[in-house]
């Protein structure tokens, strides 16, 4: 469960990476290049990559 977990926060922090480097246009060839929009949503992406991979390995285990 963690480890599947910790796969999605990191390519949701990919993702977001890649979307706030084409808004700022660091990564040419697409629609969402030079849009600030984008660079916001990425960001926003990054921010919750984060909390969700932190949140997974961070959190104690269970007692049963």
């Amino acid at each position: 469960m963690k480890a599947g977990l910790g796969v999605i926060a990191v390519l949701v922090l990919l993702v977001g990476a890649v979307f706030a480097g084409q808004g700022l246009g660091y990564i040419p060839g697409s629609v969402m290049t030079g849009d600030v929009k984008w660079f916001w949503i990425g960001s926003a992406m990054v921010v919750g990559g984060l909390a969700l991979l932190a949140g997974t390995f961070l959190r104690r285990p269970k007692r049963v």
